[in-house]
């Protein structure tokens, strides 16, 4: 494990880096899953989860009733942009598959709509938290294999792509 600083940026306006460390400096207190009571040099802070998109490291967050969207790369993430491996050399998925369980919240495309990388296919509500899932690549969705408001499990086929 390396102790190299994490690279945020919050809502695309202000970036800085932190030592993985500093997260242990924080009192953080969880009240339910996704809502959490922070203490920090004095301050208090309400803070809630409200999306995450685990394949763009990017988390939406509501501090004390602001919303703000936080882009996180580790020291790998940033090697692989540096080397101009993270969108030039991108893989064509066929398949979107569910990153862990959950219910399908809403379904954002149908069949034979054409999308572009980073676009929204559906919602999947895990553990209290809406996550947005998106498109891997361009590409023309071939079939939707869920429902909306159907469980999934961790690895289940959701949409596929051609």
């Amino acid at each position: 494990m390396t102790n190299e600083p994490f690279h945020l940026s919050v809502n695309g306006q202000y970036e800085f880096y932190e030592q993985p460390a500093a997260a242990q400096q924080l009192d953080i207190i969880t009240d339910e899953q996704h809502d959490f009571h922070i203490l920090h040099q004095g301050q208090s802070y309400r803070a809630e989860i409200v999306a995450v998109d685990y394949v763009a490291r990017q988390y939406t967050l509501r501090v004390n009733g602001t919303k703000y969207t936080v882009d996180i790369a580790d020291h790998y993430e940033r090697l692989i942009q540096q080397l101009g491996l993270g969108t030039a050399n991108a893989q064509k998925l066929n398949t979107v598959k569910a990153p862990m369980p959950g219910l399908v919240l809403s379904i954002l495309v149908t069949p034979g709509q054409s999308v572009q990388k980073g676009d929204a296919l559906l919602i999947l509500e895990a553990m209290k938290m809406e996550n947005v899932l998106k498109a891997a690549g361009d590409g023309i969705v071939k079939a939707i294999a869920v429902q909306q408001g159907a469980p999934v499990e961790k690895g289940q086929l959701l949409v596929e792509m051609e």
